[in-house]
């Protein structure tokens, strides 16, 4: 059923551009319908006949990506490049992210369809694998984050927030890394509420998959009701993970911002040089079509 899984792979490709090499960015933006195949294969365990199409879909989807959203996220790139040199506001960080959020759910409205015929070709034992697949990351997760204590966690955040940062910024002196040091201190990240939103998504999944199975439903039905499993992910109802959610996104907005504007002239050129390195590799993409 994975519709939205296509679109999470990308996202990851999207924002990749914080995170890593531009080569490997390119390596692995021009291999995603393999890695995204394998990915799902890994949760569903395609038969022969799924197989074709869907790595058909996957290829389609990636070529329609290249064509119409590499373009928009260049687009984006220049943007955030001409802001770099100044400072920020969070407020205009939230902008930059609710405008790449929206890049990401156009390319899950594109997936939406093929995402609905892969749904209603699955069979209970697919299902019973899918479910696997959910417990083994789970035992995962809590390996990773439930297993340990307060100050582990803090650790392990900060880690992952330092990786990303210096290799956008270079290298970030004492007092830098004491401000990420005391943001994520004092972050409202609850691994155990992201647990149970997790948990309680799987198992909508699977029992809105398993009514596929039973039902039969049209294929207008199907998509209907995935559409709304996938908006609830994206827009949560009013709850606690909704709240946390929205916390998360305006601290991270506001770190975003503190961290940027503590930067030296040195520093945001190196992160300027970025993301013009960024923008080569897009063009690049675009220009292999």
């Amino acid at each position: 059923m994975r519709c939205a899984a296509v679109a999470r792979i990308i996202g990851a490709l999207l924002v990749a551009a914080a995170l890593g090499a531009c080569s490997a960015i390119q390596l692995a933006y021009n291999n995603l319908p393999t890695v995204s195949y394998w990915w799902l294969d890994g949760y569903l365990d395609f038969d022969g006949a799924q197989t074709p199409k869907v790595r058909d879909e996957l290829a389609q989807l990636l070529a329609w990506h290249r064509q119409n959203e590499l373009p928009r996220l260049a687009s984006l790139l220049k943007e955030a490049e001409a802001m770099t040199p100044g400072e920020v506001t969070p407020e205009q960080v939230c902008a930059m992210a609710d405008r790449i959020r929206e890049r990401l759910l156009a390319v899950t409205e594109r997936a939406e369809a093929a995402g609905t015929d892969l749904a209603l070709s699955l069979s209970d034992a697919q299902l019973q694998q899918l479910e696997r697949k959910y417990a083994k990351n789970n035992a995962e997760y809590r390996k990773d984050w439930l297993d340990r204590t307060p100050a582990q966690v803090q650790e392990k955040r900060y880690d992952q927030f330092l990786d990303r940062t210096e290799d956008f910024y270079g290298r970030l002196t004492g007092e830098q890394r004491d401000l990420l040091k005391q943001q994520v201190a004092q972050s409202v990240f609850d691994p155990k509420l992201a647990d149970a939103e997790r948990r309680k998504r799987q198992q909508e999944a699977l029992a809105l998959l398993r009514g596929f199975v039973a039902s039969k439903p049209s294929p207008a039905e199907a998509r209907a009701a995935l559409h709304g499993y996938i908006q609830r992910i994206a827009d949560p109802p009013p709850g606690p993970w909704r709240d946390q959610q929205q916390a998360l996104l305006q601290e991270g907005c506001r770190n975003t911002a503190a961290m940027h504007n503590g930067t030296s002239a040195s520093q945001r050129a190196q992160a300027v040089r970025r993301l013009q390195a960024y923008q080569d590799d897009l063009r690049q993409l675009v220009a292999a079509r």
